[in-house]
């Protein structure tokens, strides 16, 4: 039986590089900022905060948008939420994983493309095919601090990369 050369093999699901600790370790980097940010009222006064990360190598074209979460990770208790800011937070994400834009940009420059059920609060970002959702502060924080993770993930990727080595083919 012959070997199926490897350009012609299924693309695998997922990026090959982030995973779900390397985006764990990607919201704790940016944790001292989250938190030291919910003790000051002026950046929202929920004092919790949900973030969601999705998976750089899954496409709306390939799967659904729940398969596609990579990582969740909420700051203070849920029980004790006033509003449901995990619900906010994946659609602010979804909004943008499916666009591959910021929610902001979609929401503002793009409204053309939104459909029914989209969400109108922004607060995430894509960067380089990375998607980060996040709620629970003012949209304008919620936004900087996905993007915080965003480039935090982005940099642990690139790391990743540079100690992988070269090879032909990833895997």
């Amino acid at each position: 039986m012959e070997e199926t050369p490897a350009l012609l093999q299924p693309l695998p699901t997922g990026s090959y590089f982030v995973d779900r600790e390397l985006a764990a370790r990607a919201v704790d980097m940016a944790m001292p900022l989250l938190r030291s940010a919910m003790e000051h009222k002026e950046f929202g006064d929920s004092g919790f905060l949900h973030i969601v990360v999705m998976n750089p190598g899954m496409a709306p074209r390939d799967t659904k948008f729940e398969q596609a979460i990579l990582y969740e990770h909420s700051l203070g208790d849920p029980a004790n939420w006033d509003a449901d800011y995990g619900a906010f937070a994946r659609a602010k994400a979804k909004l943008a994983w499916c666009h591959q834009r910021d929610s902001y940009a979609v929401q503002m420059m793009h409204a053309h493309c939104l459909r029914p059920g989209d969400t109108t609060l922004w607060g995430s970002v894509a960067l380089d095919g990375i998607v980060v959702g996040v709620s629970g502060a003012l949209a304008c924080y919620d936004e900087a601090f996905a993007g915080v993770i965003a480039m935090c993930l982005r940099g642990l990727a690139k790391d990743r990369v540079m100690r992988a080595g070269k090879a032909l083919f990833l895997g």
